[in-house]
């Protein structure tokens, strides 16, 4: 068999063979809702949605076709450990 017939065959069975979905990677995390961020802040979720879109220091957000957001719980926590860092410089210099 010819390499272009050898690849129109493993094509025609690739179609016929049903797909699974890729499996979940370890690295997937659930996305947190607003609440979910503001208990881990412990800040109201009026707050949350402030810093998710006007006031500084933003938060990482992202937001959904439907307006939603949600977050990264790892970037949440990269949050604050970069204004934790942000602070003791702070003591540092004051």
């Amino acid at each position: 068999m010819e390499n272009r017939d050898l690849h129109l065959a493993n094509s025609a069975s690739d179609s016929q063979i049903p797909r699974k979905p890729p499996a979940r990677s370890a690295l997937v995390e659930p996305l947190l809702t607003a609440e979910d961020v503001a208990r881990r802040l412990n800040v109201s979720t009026d707050w949350v949605w402030d810093h998710s879109s006007r006031k500084k220091p933003l938060l990482p957000v992202i937001r959904m076709g439907d307006g939603t957001l949600r977050y990264r719980a790892s970037g949440i926590e990269l949050f604050i450990t970069e204004h934790e860092q942000i602070s003791k410089l702070h003591r540092r210099t004051g």
